[in-house]
């Protein structure tokens, strides 16, 4: 019944106008923003028996209009998931599953030189996630990224480059570790 009230509040919460898709709630999600949203088929968000299932929720915004976040189908999150798309876009393939407090960004949010930082004036590079990707808990994917086919993104990784696909990369920033076997 807790679960049910808080997944119904963040729905009254949410005021993203241009969503298409009808994301699955396991835990609360909140869809903010001006752009737009794009949902496919079977996209779960949120696991029962995780940690922060009942005291969090997965966030997506597509921040201004020109922004777009768009996943496709039999996507998999875990808890607490954040993706932000200021101006570019974030595409997100099949068979794609995420741990939890995945955080995923088209932006720096700010400019990087110090007399600039409060103009809130950062950049924005569009994210692409390819198809049947793995990324593991606490996992951050910034601006201008693409992740290949089939790679698997360790817990803990800052995915600052290109992943190839067929490889396994850990490590702040993201590096090579390993292939995939496919």
């Amino acid at each position: 019944m807790f679960v049910t009230l808080r997944r119904v509040k963040y729905t009254w919460l949410s005021s993203a106008k241009r969503v298409v898709g009808t994301p699955i709630k396991h835990q609360p999600l909140l869809l903010i923003g001006l752009g737009e949203l794009k949902f496919g088929r079977a996209n779960h968000f949120g696991v029962i028996r995780s940690p922060h299932y009942y005291t969090g929720y997965s966030y997506i915004e597509a921040r201004e209009v020109t922004a777009s976040v768009t996943i496709g189908h039999n996507f998999n999150a875990n808890n607490n998931l954040s993706i932000v798309a200021e101006h570019a876009s974030i595409s997100i393939g099949d068979n794609v599953v995420c741990g939890y407090n995945v955080q995923i960004y088209d932006s720096n949010f700010h400019d990087l030189h110090s007399t600039n930082r409060m103009d809130n004036k950062g950049t924005s590079s569009s994210v692409k996630i390819e198809n049947n990707v793995f990324i593991g808990n606490n996992v951050v994917i910034l601006k201008g990224v693409i992740i290949g086919e089939n790679a698997v993104i360790g817990s803990n990784a800052v995915v600052t480059k290109n992943v190839p696909s067929n490889v396994i990369v850990a490590g702040n920033p993201a590096v090579q570790v390993n292939t995939v076997k496919v």
